[in-house]
């Protein structure tokens, strides 16, 4: 049984509205190239590929994609976009479903593998990757660095976003690696809708262990989809692993 949190229709329904800002052109056109480029003559499959905001344009690049999805309600609303023959999709939990066939990427964005909220299912997602991936291919993930050190001592909360439209607030177990975000959204009517996502964070050098646990070596770790630098100030990383 999987812990991440199944999204129901009506958070499926607003998915592409309240996530608006990571279907830009200017956020979305690198993730597609970087990955069109990995993925090569090769099939690509995407954990986690929700409504299909990378899946889809990865697709009409020319790329052969497959998605694995959780929740059923975000595979409809994919499926007003792309049909079953254009981009299949299982419906199941990224640490333990199987698809049939094997393939040069595996990718998996926005911080998705932290809705897995267990280090052990967390282990299985790259084990996972691995076994869908032909020798020499690559598991891709785009994931935030935890701001951890922006806590003085005794504080456990962190604002993330701050607009007239959108507040969130991330809480942080320093122990369990447990973390809560609260969103609140102001409506055009003047209320306030409330929503709480729960995560699991992990550290890039817990990825690479993980990794390693899989049969995979790191091949590259940059800040972001621009393939900037990756340092001790970055606030996000796409890691690129290499299947033994």
């Amino acid at each position: 049984m999987t812990t991440s949190d199944l999204w129901d229709e009506d958070t499926a329904r607003r998915y592409d509205e309240t996530s608006a800002e990571m279907f830009d052109p200017s956020v979305l056109d690198p993730a597609v190239d970087v990955l069109a480029e990995l993925a090569g003559h090769g099939p690509a499959l995407e954990f986690a590929i929700g409504t299909g905001r990378v899946g889809i344009p990865l697709r009409d690049r020319g790329i052969q994609v497959t998605g694995i999805e959780l929740s059923q309600p975000m595979v409809d609303q994919l499926r007003r976009r792309a049909d079953a023959d254009r981009v299949p999709v299982t419906v199941g939990d990224m640490a333990t479903t199987r698809v049939e066939g094997d393939f040069s990427l595996v990718y998996l964005v926005w911080n998705s593998i932290s809705n897995l909220r267990t280090q052990s299912e967390q282990v299985g997602c790259f084990r996972n990757a691995a076994r869908h991936l032909r020798p020499g291919g690559r598991f891709v993930i785009e994931l935030w660095v935890p701001p951890i050190r922006r806590m003085p001592p005794g504080q456990h909360a962190v604002p993330m976003t701050a607009t007239d439209e959108h507040l969130v607030f991330d809480t942080y177990d320093l122990v369990t690696q447990q973390s809560t975000s609260q969103h609140y959204w102001t409506e055009p009517d003047g209320s306030v809708r409330h929503g709480v996502g729960r995560f699991r964070y992990i550290w890039p050098a817990e990825c690479d262990l993980m990794a390693q646990l899989a049969g995979m070596e790191l091949e590259a770790r940059y800040a972001d989809w621009h393939r900037q630098p990756f340092t001790a100030d970055s606030q996000s990383h796409v890691s690129v692993w290499r299947r033994r």
